[in-house]
């Protein structure tokens, strides 16, 4: 590293000096970075082909990305496709040829901010990415199956990168504070576990915020008499610009409990107080925002199948919103699934069919409905539904499992309808019998 170099990095803010810079020291996404995961062993066995990472800010796509390339035996080139464009593009490529024609050498494009780019700067990587003459790495914060070209997407693998939990947060702040080469070590430093705590909650699962604010924190507070830096909860307060409010993981626990029962039993005024209190209390409230879509589908499920729609509104609104102003559409969701009819037939329904999927080893699909028994042997018959007016009596569950019955209908909300509609096709059935 030269003297130029070496300057910029110590310059550089806290979050970026503290960048992972391998799979062991990168934190968060377990559920695709964890032993045997598929994008694990892709990176591991330098197999990875072009994908997208999309997530929140602050989550590590970006660092992904760049442990991706450097772990492995390939060139890589970073773009921002906010301040880049084709010329840039085309440039690599070139490059890349050679390096895959001369000495068999990969080349990644790590491109930031992908969904910037227009459709005319996507194409210019297509037949590079299809030819496999570079291995293209997008990182965005949007939704990539609205942002982003539908030719780029059909050859990209797309892995979504979740907020960090306030674990994770922690974890980070404190070896960001021990760290003597990269981080806050050489600072006389003491950080109260308040101020940390402070500080991880109000991140709202963004590393780069809470590592930046500690930064901040550090060098805009004076030393005390004895030489020492002190960072308060009082300072981490107007560092973040929020009260702090007393919650332990147990009340966290405990409130999200409440509200995810007050959201079943039906009481909207329960579920506003504990949804408004774990928000104010620092919590994402796109966890909120999560487990409302779930009780949509769990509690509310058939009853009212436009819960769902509405959730996941609200959840989309929380995102790209953010607070204070997600507020309103999230409660207006939550109001709104809490009065609604209830019904977990759905749930029911999955948990029967797991059970007899576990103790349904060996089964047989019914010929009439496996199109190669149907075009091998003429004498078997598929009843065709829309021939007899949309539904006709005809076996489909295997020979071991054909009285067997996983979903039944509730009599609440618009679920009532189905009920109706199952009798009429059974009636119908039998005349056609």
């Amino acid at each position: 590293m030269d003297f130029f170099t070496n300057n910029l990095n110590k310059n550089a803010p806290l979050s970026q000096r503290m960048r992972a810079n391998s799979l062991k020291d990168f934190l968060g996404q377990k559920h695709i970075i964890h032993e045997g995961s598929l994008l694990k062993r892709a990176i591991s066995a330098d197999r990875l082909g072009s994908c997208i990472f999309y997530g929140p800010p602050g989550t590590g796509k970006t660092t992904l990305a760049n442990i991706v390339a450097e772990t492995t035996n390939a060139e890589y080139r970073h773009l921002n496709a906010v301040s880049s464009g084709v010329s840039e593009a085309k440039e690599i490529i070139i490059e890349a040829k050679k390096n895959l024609a001369l000495f068999s050498k990969k080349t990644y494009m790590i491109l930031d901010e992908c969904h910037r780019w227009s459709k005319t700067q996507s194409d210019c990587v297509l037949s590079a990415i299809e030819n496999g003459e570079i291995i293209f790495i997008g990182t965005t914060t949007e939704n990539p199956y609205s942002s982003m070209t539908k030719a780029i997407l059909s050859r990209c693998r797309v892995f979504e990168f979740h907020p960090l939990s306030i674990s994770e947060i922690k974890e980070g702040l404190i070896k960001a504070i021990a760290d003597s080469d990269h981080g806050l070590g050489n600072y006389n430093l003491i950080v109260d576990p308040e101020a940390i705590d402070h500080i991880t909650r109000f991140s709202y699962g963004d590393m780069r915020v809470a590592l930046d604010s500690l930064e901040l924190a550090v060098i805009t507070t004076k030393v005390d008499s004895k030489g020492v830096i002190k960072i308060s909860l009082n300072i981490a307060e107007e560092i973040m610009q929020k009260r702090a409010v007393s919650l332990t993981e147990q009340d966290y626990y405990d409130l999200l409990s409440a509200f995810c029962k007050s959201v079943r039993g039906g009481d909207p005024d329960a579920a506003l107080f504990y949804s408004l209190k774990l928000t104010q209390s620092g919590i994402d409230p796109m966890i909120i925002a999560r487990r409302l879509v779930v009780h949509s589908a769990e509690d509310v499920g058939l009853a009212d199948p436009y819960a769902l729609t509405i959730s996941l509104s609200a959840l989309n609104a929380t995102e790209k919103i953010g607070l204070p102003e997600c507020l309103l559409p999230l409660n207006e969701a939550i109001i709104y699934v809490t009065l609604c009819p209830k019904s977990n037939s759905v749930y029911m329904a999955i948990e029967k069919a797991k059970k007899a999927l576990e103790d349904s080893t060996n089964f047989s699909i019914p010929k009439h409905i496996i199109n190669r028994e149907l075009k091998r042997n003429n004498e078997i018959e598929y009843k065709y539904p829309h021939d007899f007016g949309g539904w006709v009596n005809q076996q489909y569950l295997p020979d071991e499992l054909k009285s067997s019955r996983f979903y039944y209908p509730s009599q609440n909300g618009q679920e009532k309808c189905i009920i109706i509609s199952k009798l009429k096709n059974i009636f119908k059935g039998e005349s056609n019998e």
